[in-house]
């Protein structure tokens, strides 16, 4: 009998293995799909796009409705549109998060603040740019700008800001903070020197993702911010970010070149700002 369960055990401990051996093998070759896609369509961008990039493209604007100049007032607009709403929604969301992880206990009331928070997440950007064409744009009279689209996108990005920096202020071990109110400090003075330091690099983790969303969204600002070629000189002119110029570009069959050099300076922002968001969560998480 118990050279019968030895058997029977090694069975199944090399079964184990096997199954092992080959769940291993499909996450590695899912990851390696991953991978291969994500250098296919960078490499397909650069190649046609890059030979376009010249120092006039990126300081000159665009002539001919594109078909000649450059994109400098679409990058001063993405930045512009981009920064305006991550100042309003990083605030807000950071504030709402903070609130429902230590102003409130669990009941009824933070459960209606996350289903909101979700549902807003989960709503196509084409309906929050008819809301913002609607009530930012007409009702309030703001017109076709950079303030209606960046008004429009801080609603968007708001729920990806308020969940992760939520989840972030979550990881902070109770014990810090049962210490920090113990030495006499206060609700808030535990917040703004314990918890936020300790959560930062999950709050800058969020609003990268964020900020992600933001810097190539299309349908939402194309209804708000408008599509103005000039370079915009207030937050009420309108304006053409990088991602609907190339759209009008390759829709239109404007400039297919200025199109693929319009997606590769895009592509570069984004890949920019990746890497220096993990730079700085790296230099964070070091220093905690």
């Amino acid at each position: 009998m118990a050279g019968t369960s030895r058997s029977a055990a090694s069975r199944c401990g090399s079964y184990s293995k096997k199954m092992d051996r080959f769940a291993g093998a499909i996450f590695g070759a899912a990851t390696a799909v991953t991978l291969l896609l994500l250098a296919f369509i960078v490499s397909l961008i650069f190649a046609r796009g890059i030979g376009v990039v010249t120092w006039e493209f990126l300081t000159q604007s665009p002539l001919r409705m594109g078909r000649e100049g450059g994109i400098f007032p679409s990058i001063v607009g993405t930045v512009v549109l981009t920064a305006i709403a991550l100042a309003i929604a990083t605030p807000l969301g950071v504030a709402s998060a903070i609130y429902l992880t230590d102003y409130t206990d669990e009941g009824w009331i933070p459960s209606i603040i996350r289903f909101g928070a979700e549902s807003l997440a989960g709503i196509p950007s084409i309906i929050f740019g008819l809301f913002g064409f609607l009530f930012f744009v007409i009702f309030l009279k703001f017109g076709w700008s950079i303030l209606s689209g960046a008004l429009t996108l801080a609603l968007m990005v708001l729920p990806t800001i308020m969940r992760t920096s939520e989840e972030a202020l979550r990881t902070v071990p109770r014990e810090h903070k049962e210490l920090s109110l113990s030495l006499g400090a206060s609700r808030w003075q535990t917040v703004v020197f314990v918890v936020l330091p300790s959560a930062l690099p999950g709050i800058i983790t969020g609003v990268m993702l964020a900020l992600g969303r933001a810097v190539g969204e299309t349908a939402a600002v194309i209804f708000t911010a408008g599509s103005s070629l000039r370079l915009p000189s207030s937050i009420m002119d309108p304006v053409r970010t990088l991602p609907i110029h190339f759209y009008v570009l390759a829709r239109e069959g404007i400039s297919s070149a200025n199109a693929y050099g319009t997606a590769a300076v895009l592509l570069a922002i984004v890949l920019f700002i990746e890497v220096m968001a993990n730079l700085i969560m790296a230099r964070f998480s070091n220093r905690g």
